[in-house]
């Protein structure tokens, strides 16, 4: 026979009774012990520990200020990298080229049938008392810029002018994103213009112009320089212009489009457009599910 007052030790495995808590030494009496009502001991559980439901999204809307933005509202690449629909050095080369030889070739046919009119019948009136073809020889810039400078001043500083002029445009194309349309035809037309007074003023030493335009809204406009700059002309002629000009000048129309229709924000991939910032709730913060 055991000993009563021995202690029994605990079984082990999966018939092994539920542990008691009613006290943490050895049990000295086997009636009292038999008689103890066990009390099931809760497992500990890890701080480190998160329950599955607790890593699943809560249903209804997520808000901007509440939660960091979606990985798909961000780049992933920069927009050197979006290879699709983005503006090519050649699309600069064929627009400019042609804006050049539009330009060459206007200027080449006015220096041969301009020239050998009369002084009585100078123009070819194409609308009369506002646009006509008269063949003028411009040695200075816009407006007569530096024309009556001396040439050792003037060539140097027009040729200087018109080179930074191509460097910054085809380092601007090369730059251009996806989306930016208006930069895409509006760069290789300044450059085509740029081109072809360039190309005059290092073969003539002046620009060729024959476009003339007269109108009452640039008297007006006139009038209105006046008020500001004392000594301006007025009158309702606007300055013989070329091609060229007007090749530069929608070029440069088009680059004040795409700068005023552009928005702060990120790069959309793909589009090469600046997409605005997601607007920001104002309500509470959500809080993190609770486990």
């Amino acid at each position: 026979m055991s000993d009563p007052t021995e202690p029994v030790p605990a079984p082990t495995g999966i018939d092994a009774p539920v542990l008691e808590a009613s006290s943490p030494s050895v049990a000295t009496d086997a009636t009292d012990a038999s008689d103890a009502t066990p009390i099931a001991i809760a497992p500990e559980v890890s701080p480190a520990f998160v329950a599955p439901e607790a890593l699943i999204a809560p249903e209804g809307p997520t808000r901007f200020g509440s939660v960091p933005a979606p990985s798909s509202l961000r780049p992933s690449q920069s927009p050197s990298q979006w290879p699709q629909n983005r503006p090519t050095f050649l699309f600069l080369g064929i627009v400019a080229a042609v804006s050049l030889f539009a330009d060459v070739t206007s200027k080449a046919w006015a220096e041969v049938v301009l020239s050998k009119r009369t002084l009585v019948d100078p123009a070819i009136v194409l609308i009369p008392d506002h646009l006509s073809f008269t063949l003028a020889r411009n040695r200075g810039g816009a407006w007569g810029l530096l024309e009556n400078a001396s040439e050792l001043v003037r060539r140097p500083f027009f040729l200087l002018v018109s080179g930074l002029a191509i460097a910054f445009i085809v380092s601007l194309y090369g730059r251009l994103g996806a989306g930016q349309r208006a930069l895409k035809w509006g760069l290789p037309l300044v450059l085509g213009g740029a081109l072809g007074n360039l190309s005059d003023r290092i073969i003539r030493s002046s620009v060729i112009d024959f476009i003339d335009f007269r109108a009452n809204w640039v008297e007006s406009m006139n009038r209105a320089i006046l008020k500001v700059v004392h000594g301006w002309g007025v009158t309702d002629h606007w300055p013989t212009f070329n091609v060229a000009d007007v090749s530069i000048c929608v070029g440069v129309g088009l680059m004040a489009l795409d700068m005023f229709v552009s928005k702060r924000g990120h790069l959309t991939p793909g589009s090469g457009r600046l997409a605005p910032e997601p607007a920001l709730s104002t309500g509470p913060a959500s809080k993190p599910p609770s486990v």
